[in-house]
């Protein structure tokens, strides 16, 4: 539970029941994300605008189990392993009526805003938000569906396809599952990082243009998937691309972006933002049921809730491998 800014640690609370509508799950894994990160420091916009506050328990890409069910769920979840949608719509407004419950005015986060999150051992969830996980899809991958939903998005946003070259900027979590979705559909695909170490690691998963702004080098980008947190990247990533091409926003900075819009009207060219994994969970399951996709060795260390505020405050765990993600195993 997050208690304030930099205000963490392990609670006992009342276990949920299922209300009508509603599923329990047994909690397998969860991710850590750069948005609990956020959450811990206290700078995640939603604290600084007011729609989100403390106490705040988060956890929003996970995997898990069917414990129970309330009125009105048919009693086959029971038992099945599945993961979730993060974003839970109104259903009544026009965006939800019209598909795009992610983009909700009233909708809740699990574990962002205003619905208790999935790390602790057991989470309510609307038996709506339910992915079912196919037996090839364990644990470890169930809870890498919702990144990897944002990713799938990024890559199709970007138009990723044979015969296209494709930068990502930003080698994180969302960054090299954007790059490996872009590999997927044919696409040459370019790393753009800050450091060795983490461009070695993209290198290892078999990214084998893995470039600093410095070594870049002054190609035709039909697209740039801006995946970091660098306030300047979007401008350049505007610079960057084609005549014609495709510029997706998908990072986050911790202030305002600037880009100068001329540039990318006397381009021609399309940016497009990507919010939320909700549109791409179906596909990611079955990309990774398939083994198109296998972001297993993203993982870095799994740990349990008490080593979650030590990593939150940016601590990584001991023996932790050199990938960018950290899971935990609540029970």
């Amino acid at each position: 539970m997050l208690h304030g800014p930099g205000d963490a640690g392990v609670v006992d609370v009342e276990p949920p029941a299922a209300g009508p509508g509603e599923a329990v799950v047994d909690v397998a894994r969860v991710g850590v994300c750069g948005t609990d990160l956020e959450l811990f420091s206290g700078e995640l916009q939603y604290l600084r605008d007011g729609r989100s506050r403390y106490p705040v328990r988060p956890g929003h890409e996970w995997s898990g189990r069917v414990a129970a069910v309330g009125a009105g769920v048919d009693p086959g979840w029971v038992g099945r392993r599945v993961t979730g949608d993060t974003m839970l719509g109104c259903r009544a407004c026009r965006r939800c009526r019209g598909g795009r419950q992610h983009l909700c005015e009233d909708r809740r986060e699990v574990g962002i805003l205003g619905h208790a999150g999935a790390l602790a051992e057991q989470l309510a969830v609307p038996a709506r938000s339910l992915h079912a996980l196919p037996d090839a899809v364990d644990d470890a991958l169930g809870a890498l569906v919702e990144p990897g939903g944002n990713a799938l998005r990024a890559a199709r946003a970007a138009g990723a396809a044979a015969g296209t070259r494709v930068l990502v900027a930003g080698p994180g979590t969302i960054g090299l599952l954007a790059a490996m979705f872009a590999r997927r559909a044919g696409a040459e695909v370019h790393v753009l990082g800050r450091d060795a170490q983490t461009l070695e690691f993209a290198a290892s998963l078999g990214f084998d243009r893995c470039w600093t702004a410095e070594s870049l080098p002054r190609l035709p980008y039909d697209a740039v998937v801006d995946a970091s947190t660098a306030e300047s990247l979007p401008a350049r990533a505007v610079e960057l691309v084609e005549p014609g091409g495709r510029v997706v926003l998908i990072g986050l900075a911790g202030t305002p972006s600037l880009l100068d819009t001329r540039v990318l009207a006397l381009k021609d060219a399309t940016a497009v933002g990507v919010l939320s994994a909700s549109p791409g969970l179906a596909d990611t399951i079955t990309a990774y049921a398939e083994g198109a996709v296998d972001p297993r060795p993203l993982i870095a260390a799994t740990i349990g809730l008490d080593e979650v505020a030590d990593t939150l405050s940016g601590n990584r765990p001991k023996g932790a491998g050199r990938g960018p993600k950290v899971h935990v195993v609540p029970g």
